[in-house]
């Protein structure tokens, strides 16, 4: 259930074989290839080695309601929250840090609520659900301590729910790349880009195994898209891809 909650399926499975590698020391996988669908173009043109992390927040901005014929007697939360959306957005969440696999770490609003409904009513909170799509550069800490010190340094009354959906993670190059790359050359003749864009997948789970992990899939040009589909003819050169993967990784 990788695109809800994620309490169960691969989560549960992972946590099982967390326990098996505590009890016997011997590691539980040693490579992992998922299908997602990480083709862009055509098939086997790029591959995922890893995934940003995603950090949730429901900010609430708190004020005091009133008429808005008398400013005195109001703090009007829209303001204080629009004052905090354009620091947080001009955040270097990275503090500098060049990755050569991740882009930026990255800050978006996604709704923002307030108001009463009546035009001359000052309301007396203010809400808005962000994103944080951040790479190995930072972490979580990180991102609510900087949060939390811009809120004091703005002098803004806030409150904050926060939710991690997914821990960023990184196969660099190696046994498992290298035997990806070569098969899809060999199969498609395609030159293999390899990236860590695009948004979470249960790989942010299997990861934390500490297995070399990949995801090589069909092209995702409809990805969540009415009338999602694969094309038909890529299906038997993944399913070589595949076959060519255990072969190289095995002999």
């Amino acid at each position: 259930d990788e695109e809800g909650p994620a309490t169960d399926g691969t989560v549960a499975v992972v946590e099982a074989l967390a326990n098996m590698q505590r009890e016997t020391g011997i590691a539980a996988i040693d490579y992992c290839v998922i299908g997602e669908p990480s083709s862009k173009d055509h098939l086997g043109d790029q591959i995922r080695v890893g995934r940003r992390g995603s950090l949730n927040a429901k900010l609430t901005v708190h004020g005091v309601q009133g008429h808005v014929a008398y400013p005195e007697l109001v703090s009007n939360p829209i303001h204080g929250l629009s004052r905090l959306i354009a620091a947080l957005t001009a955040v270097d969440w990275d503090q500098g840090e060049d990755n050569a696999y991740f882009p930026p770490t990255s800050f978006q609003v996604s709704n923002i609520h307030a108001g009463t409904g009546a035009t001359n009513v000052v309301p007396g909170d203010a809400n808005c659900l962000c994103n944080w799509r951040f790479s190995t550069s930072t972490d979580q800490g990180r991102i609510q301590d900087m949060t939390a010190q811009l809120i004091e340094t703005l002098g803004i009354e806030a409150s904050i729910d926060w939710n991690l959906s997914g821990e960023p993670f990184l196969t660099e190059q190696g046994a498992l790349t290298d035997a990806a790359v070569a098969v899809i050359a060999e199969e498609t003749g395609a030159t293999c880009a390899l990236s860590t864009g695009g948004g979470t997948s249960d790989g942010r789970f299997i990861a934390k195994l500490g297995c070399q992990l990949i995801e090589l899939g069909p092209i995702n040009r409809s990805i969540h898209k009415i009338d999602e589909s694969v094309r038909i003819a890529d299906l038997a050169p993944l399913k070589n891809c595949y076959l060519g993967l255990i072969r190289r990784l095995i002999a």
